[in-house]
């Protein structure tokens, strides 16, 4: 019986992976996607109406978050999988189709980017139940703590990974996004994904996923899993997190960023090559979290990442200006191109803050819900909801960026990380130890 047990948890641990990957990867496809849009008739020009499509995707999360978490709560962890890799086909296609319509123009931009936007909402949607399932069933299958914790760092690498390739795959195959570029042209990569969710919604068929922890059926709620402080503090904190996990690379690969390089093609795809860097950084420190995560309290790790992560921030905007020279061989639409190109300085400064954010959500998912115990999956559900901060901060910081200028759009992520680093330092703490979480 045990071996069946231990069986049935590796099953269940390889398949939250292999999701874990795929929402890292859908979940950053929007930033560059929407790039070439944002090089259309009405849109061009404007750093927010290009981080729209970014918007969408997290918008779902808002939307849908508490609803996903009484999904997962009602019909459990498989049926919820297979809704979250339907839906994310379905929101794919719908993207696809928006590059092979004409549909005129709305409002001075063209009627199908709005089509695009709609596919990128069924995107988020698909991404908010994923995260749903695999963050309270991963952390849960070993009992919670530090090993809970160790657990979600492992699967946060296979996350980092699959971001980071979504950051470089549209400069790899567009080069510079100019008017003539179509968002057409990445419909390689995305009917790649789209059959990606859908060979994974036939293998979870099959698959014996259970729910890990079985709660009676009349289970009464006689709370809310915001009613314990820390919860409710890691809930804000979790909005604010995303804000900075989006905003950074986001930046870092930005036009912004290309600029600063002569722009062109190949500052195009060495400006993707860093915004993945970000991301190989977060692979980095998630795989080493996962080594490491069993014997680092969490709150000290939160307590470390934020400090650092600020102190990079501070020195990155401080050099943004200056540049460095680096020879760079190019692939894709510039395949074996070698160029020297001017690198501006505090960018390494932030792709570095990857090693640090790479820790942050599954330690803040650890901290707020320790001792919640049957609030667990509402908890969750919260969460859910308060990644729309990976589409509202960085929207935030698109439109300081227009208005006021890039260096200054750095408060923005500066801000999210002294209040996680406050939550880290007072307010982790479950100071509501009377309340019945069983």
């Amino acid at each position: 019986m045990d071996q069946q047990k231990k069986g049935g948890s590796f099953i269940a641990i390889a398949t939250m992976f292999a999701l874990y990957a795929m929402c890292g990867f859908m979940t950053y496809l929007a930033a560059p996607a929407g790039k070439i849009w944002g090089g259309c008739p009405g849109i061009a020009g404007s750093t927010t109406l290009g981080m729209m499509g970014n918007m969408m995707n997290f918008l779902a999360y808002l939307v849908m978050g508490y609803p996903m978490g009484m999904v997962l709560q009602k019909f459990g962890y498989k049926v919820t999988a297979l809704l979250a890799c339907g839906s994310g086909a379905a929101g794919i296609l719908v993207q696809l189709l928006s590059g092979h319509v004409d549909l005129g123009t709305a409002g001075g931009v063209p009627a199908a980017w709005y089509v695009y936007l709609f596919g990128a909402f069924i995107s988020g949607a698909s991404n908010c139940l994923l995260n749903t399932v695999i963050n309270p069933m991963l952390n849960q299958i070993v009992g919670g703590g530090k090993k809970g914790n160790q657990l979600n760092l492992a699967g946060g690498a296979c996350n980092s990974m699959f971001q980071g390739f979504s950051m470089l795959i549209v400069p790899m195959v567009v080069g510079e996004v100019t008017a003539q570029t179509k968002f057409a042209d990445v419909t390689g990569v995305l009917l790649s994904a789209a059959a990606v969710f859908v060979v994974a919604t036939l293998i979870i068929a099959f698959l014996p996923i259970q729910n890990p922890t079985a709660r009676p059926k009349t289970v009464v709620y006689e709370r809310s899993a915001l009613a314990f402080r820390h919860c409710l503090l890691g809930v804000i904190g979790i909005f604010l997190y995303m804000g900075v996990e989006a905003g950074i690379p986001a930046a870092t690969s930005s036009n912004q960023i290309k600029d600063l390089m002569g722009g062109g093609d190949t500052a195009a795809v060495v400006a993707g090559s860093l915004g993945m860097a970000v991301f190989v950084c977060m692979l980095v420190g998630r795989m080493l979290g996962a080594a490491f995560g069993g014997k680092i309290a969490p709150r000290t790790m939160l307590l470390a990442a934020t400090g650092v992560s600020l102190a990079l921030l501070a020195i990155g905007v401080g050099l943004i200006a200056g540049n460095v020279s680096m020879p760079f061989t190019v692939a894709g639409k510039v395949a074996g191109e070698t160029a020297t190109v001017n690198v501006p300085v505090g960018a390494f400064c932030f792709v570095l803050m990857g090693f640090c954010t790479s820790v942050m959500w599954s330690v803040i998912f650890n901290l707020s819900t320790e001792g919640v115990g049957k609030y667990t999956e509402q908890a969750a559900g919260f969460f859910m909801t308060m990644v729309v901060g990976g589409g509202v901060l960085p929207l935030l910081q698109s439109f300081i960026t227009d208005k006021v200028g890039f260096a200054v759009s750095f408060i923005v992520p500066a801000a999210c990380l002294a209040y996680l680093f406050v939550y880290a330092l007072a307010f982790s703490k479950n100071v509501n130890t009377d309340i019945k979480v069983d």
